[in-house]
């Protein structure tokens, strides 16, 4: 593997940064919101599921209900 002086590798890192193409604090602040609600939306779920599962549970083994 060839070695690279620290001078041209700083200089690489820098070219390839400038290729990012970095989000918009608008694009930033909607991926936030839709993942806060997709994982709202999944905690119910489970929440859900596991409360059905808690109640086929307690019928099975008449454990009350």
């Amino acid at each position: 593997m060839a070695k690279t002086n620290p001078l041209q590798f700083m200089r690489q890192v820098r070219q390839e940064a400038s290729k990012v193409t970095w989000p918009t604090r608008k694009e930033t602040a909607i991926s936030t919101g839709m993942v806060f609600i997709m994982v709202i939306l999944a905690a119910l779920f489970f929440f859900l599921v596991d409360q059905l599962l808690a109640l086929g549970v307690r019928l099975i083994f008449g454990l009350g209900g």
